[in-house]
């Protein structure tokens, strides 16, 4: 991890299965940070703002909840909010060994498994889950009981099988990812990720797996969502924007040691991907981690 980037320690104890804070304030004044746990953090009025997850940024509007997973940069600036009014921050932090290993792959809790692996990307929920998150969240903050924990597992479960998930961060902007139940798809994406500097051909890639080029085609579109070309591209756009984070090469260096075959290619790329080029990305992302 970049040591500019704030390494949390957060207040959880060995003993303690959850904390929740609840907090009403003008301004954000914490940079980005990461720290071993996972959190769901609610946000209210807070319209103008800016999101940063992983290598995702983004404007926010009055009302969201975020789920990060351990290790996973997050953190909102203030950017175009003003503070004229107060913003409402509620954030859930527990750790990750809190459900054992066993127990997640019981048939039951398969949805709190794949939520825990997508948190590896940043999780934003939609606008009607997030209504109906924040009552339970207040609450949850003002108790300390068994029967609050009930509800944390509830919580998670309901949150777990709502709908309009969206993910934030590149694929592989995580290292030592694990995204797919598939297993085909887990072996492609192992494939992509062992080669992403070199070309990759499609016909390749298929082979690997024993299937026609159209077979194959339709197996990533219907998995990724994603055609093969966008989904290798992802992969590469995932290193390079750590590789913009974490280090000072040049955007050229960047642009080749990631597989792109071209600057120009590269720029068009990124920019369709992240609304911006990579030079900018970097400014941006440098200016919001150290905000106080």
């Amino acid at each position: 991890m970049n040591n500019k980037i704030h390494r949390e320690i957060t207040p959880l104890q060995e003993d303690d299965c959850f904390l929740v804070f609840d907090r009403k304030r003008r301004l954000f004044n914490f940079p980005v940070h990461f720290h071993p746990e996972y959190e769901l953090n609610f946000i209210a009025n807070a319209s103008g703002a800016r999101r940063v997850v992983g290598d995702h940024i983004e404007e926010i509007d009055d009302l969201e909840l975020v789920m990060v997973g351990p290790n996973l940069y997050h953190g909102w600036e203030n950017y175009k909010n003003s503070g004229s009014g107060l913003l409402h921050e509620i954030t859930l932090q527990f750790p990750g060994d809190l459900f054992q290993n066993q127990l997640l792959h019981k048939n039951i809790l398969k949805p709190i498994r794949e939520l825990f692996h997508n948190s590896n990307r940043g999780i934003l929920f939609s606008k009607e889950t997030t209504s109906m998150t924040a009552d339970r969240l207040i609450h949850m903050s003002k108790k300390r009981s068994f029967d609050s924990y009930i509800e944390f597992q509830s919580l998670l479960y309901d949150l777990a099988i709502s709908r309009d998930q969206r993910l934030l961060t590149n694929i592989s902007f995580q290292k030592n990812n694990d995204f797919y139940n598939s297993d085909k798809i887990e072996k492609i994406y192992n494939f992509v990720r062992d080669n992403y500097v070199q070309r990759i051909k499609l016909e390749d890639a298929a082979k690997l797996l024993n299937m026609s080029i159209v077979s194959f085609s339709r197996l990533i579109k219907q998995r990724t969502g994603k055609s093969f070309v966008d989904f290798v591209n992802e992969v590469r756009l995932g290193y390079a924007t750590r590789m913009l984070i974490e280090t000072t090469k040049s955007v050229s260096e960047i642009c080749y040691e990631c597989g792109f075959n071209n600057i120009s290619n590269f720029n068009r790329i990124f920019k369709k991907k992240q609304n911006c080029t990579p030079s900018e990305f970097r400014t941006n992302f440098n200016g919001i981690r150290n905000v106080f």
